[in-house]
């Protein structure tokens, strides 16, 4: 079985993420794919490059999926992310979520990305026709309450 949190240099497969996540007493599988826009702020993007601090990242998933257990009781989830140098297209994270119910698997989900975005080491180098930019990665602590309830009230808007 595939571990349930990952972070890789190679392609993502969904269909290994969605399978380890197991099997239980689930009623929704959701499982999102972020892609490699072609776009950002105006500008033709060519390329992303991704970063991240690798020996801290899986333990950061492992928080996330625990703080998923602690409002959505049940719920399963497992996050893969991709490293490295990314074109157009490419699939750069996987976050797969099972519950009971449909309502909690998507709210996990939601949640799942955007703590992601607030806490995980990983940062993306964007590349653009033009030039080149740093984007903001990781803004808030894993212990940052604030940025917790804001996740946690995007996730069930």
């Amino acid at each position: 079985m595939a571990p349930r949190f990952a972070v890789s240099h190679d392609v993502l497969d969904a269909a290994v993420v969605r399978r380890a996540v197991g099997s239980g007493p689930f009623g929704a599988l959701l499982v999102f794919e972020g892609l490699v826009r072609d776009h950002n702020q105006g500008r033709t993007v060519l390329k992303l490059v991704y970063e991240g601090y690798e020996a801290m990242i899986v333990g950061v998933f492992e928080r996330i999926a625990a703080e998923i257990n602690e409002h959505w009781p049940g719920t399963a989830c497992a996050l893969h992310h991709r490293l490295g140098t990314l074109a157009v297209g490419d699939v750069s994270i996987v976050i797969a979520t099972a519950s009971a119910h449909r309502a909690a698997a998507y709210a996990a989900n939601r949640y799942a990305i955007e703590r992601v975005k607030q806490i995980a080491p990983i940062w993306k180098h964007e590349h653009f026709e033009g030039g080149d930019v740093w984007i903001e990665g990781a803004v808030a602590g894993a212990d940052d309450e604030a940025a917790r309830k804001k996740a946690l009230a995007t996730a069930c808007a």
